[in-house]
Parts: C-alpha cells; sequence; structure tokens
C-alpha cells in the first residue's frame, strides 16, 4: 500500500491511497482542477481513480468532489447525513454510495473499516484502510481522542494524524475568543500535545510511518508539532517510526508502508 498526502489544512484536504488494484481519494477539498494537478505531480493519472470516500461535510474535505465524480465518472462513498448537510457544495453525484458509520466497505482490494469520530460535523467518521495486513489509519479534524479511535487506530503501520495547532499559539493568536473555543474544544481540533498523546496510546512496534496533518498556518509550527511527536515516540523507543509533515501548498511525497 502507498499514500501520499495531496493537501492538508483549514485551506483544503486530500489524500491519495493505492494498492496493487485500488487507487482511491480520501477527500477532495481543493478544486477539481487542482486535485487532478496535485495528482499528476506525484504521477497518478486521475482516470484511473476508483472513487473518493469523505469523511465529513466542511468545504475544506469536499470542494472538489461533485466536480471530480462527475468529470471522472466515479462513485462517491459516505454515510446520509453528510452527504444530507453537504448536498449544497455537492452538487449531483451520479454514483453515490451510502455507507453506515462503523461499517466496513471494500473496494477491489482495499478493506476499510469507519468509525465515529469527535468533531462539530454531522456523522464524522474516521478510517482505517487495509490491504493484504497493512494498515492505514486517517483521523483527521478531531476534537479529542477517544477509546474507540484509539481501538481502532491501534495496530496500523501508519497513520495520517491531527497535529493542529500549538495551545500557546492559540491562546496569544489573533482568532476570536469564541473561535479559540470550538478550535480546543471537544468537537473541534487536536492540539500538538493532545496528539501526540494520543500517538503515544497507539504506538508499537510495526508504526512505520506517521504523517502530521491539518497544521494550523497561524496557531501551529511544523518544529512544534515534530517536537511533540519526536519526543514521543523516543519516549515510546520507536525509533524506527518516520516522521512526515504534510502541508497545505504542495503534496507529500509518496509513502510506501
Amino acid at each position: 500500500m502507498r499514500f501520499a498526502v495531496l493537501a492538508s489544512g483549514s485551506g483544503g484536504n486530500a489524500c491519495y491511497v493505492e494498492t496493487s488494484h485500488a487507487r482511491l481519494l480520501v477527500d477532495a477539498g481543493l478544486s477539481c482542477r487542482d486535485v487532478i494537478r496535485r495528482l499528476g505531480s506525484i504521477g497518478v493519472n486521475p482516470q484511473t481513480l476508483d472513487g473518493v470516500v469523505i469523511t465529513h461535510e466542511h468545504f475544506d474535505h469536499i470542494r472538489g468532489v461533485g466536480p471530480l465524480a462527475r468529470k471522472l465518472d466515479i462513485p462517491v462513498f459516505g454515510n446520509a447525513l453528510t452527504f444530507k448537510r453537504g448536498v449544497r457544495y455537492l452538487g449531483a453525484i451520479p454514483k453515490l454510495v451510502p455507507v453506515c458509520t462503523g461499517e466496513t466497505l471494500s473496494i477491489k482490494d482495499l478493506s476499510i473499516d469507519t468509525f465515529t469520530k469527535c468533531h462539530d460535523a454531522a456523522d464524522p467518521m474516521g478510517l482505517v484502510l487495509a490491504c493484504e495486513g497493512v494498515r492505514l489509519g486517517v483521523i483527521t479534524d478531531l476534537g479529542r481522542s477517544t477509546p474507540l479511535v484509539e481501538d481502532r487506530l491501534r495496530g496500523c503501520h501508519a497513520l495520517v494524524a491531527e497535529f493542529n495547532h500549538d495551545e500557546r499559539m492559540l491562546e496569544e493568536g489573533p482568532y476570536p475568543l469564541e473561535l479559540k473555543r470550538r478550535i480546543r474544544g471537544p468537537d473541534g481540533h487536536l492540539s500538538n500535545v493532545q496528539a501526540a498523546r494520543m500517538i503515544k496510546g497507539i504506538s508499537h512496534s510495526s508504526l512505520a510511518w506517521v504523517a502530521l496533518a491539518h497544521l494550523s498556518e497561524i496557531n501551529n509550527l511544523p518544529e512544534k508539532a515534530l517536537h511533540a511527536v519526536e519526543e514521543t515516540l523516543q519516549m515510546c523507543q520507536r525509533h524506527r517510526t518516520r516522521v512526515l509533515v504534510t502541508t497545505q501548498h504542495t503534496p507529500a511525497p509518496m509513502v510506501e508502508i
């Protein structure tokens, strides 16, 4: 299995995942043109996509989903509440595939476990994508970790995980108080400290990669997120786990798990 985070942040999110037989997007929060351009930059022909899975209905996760689905004639997988709340951004989807949160769906040789996560959306989903014993967890836009989340992510060989903000930078930053409360609330976004604590609870000797995702450009710095996770991995003696920082503006390199 291979994956590449095409973009991650409040301006748009998309992650590409491929196996020997399946090619899939998790979210498409960029314009259709930008998603296609970024896929091309990592050597992927968008015509080969098997579909898009959407985790929740926020604009920065579904902006390009409808245009991509119509242009490429590919299915879109998501739960009913996400489709209902996101309809004004999605438009008509020719091949809409409803998914019940908590169930497992199959796309060719790729198995995708869905589970509930805490975020201020209608029915947000976390994902674990698996093929031939290799597991990738995608858990961004998360306000707090829960026993369910950690249970699902435990055993993953790679993680795309939320490291949204530095707590002090958020507190001292320019955002209005109400927005600060939303971000640090239980249905908002994980801080570096909270995310590192989650990683500590689920790390294991076969965890090969942690991709740091959804870093705020206002309330975080890559070096602060890196310090938090690297300190945790060192404490857990996970010396072989590699760390990758994703950004809003350029695709991350393709990672082989």
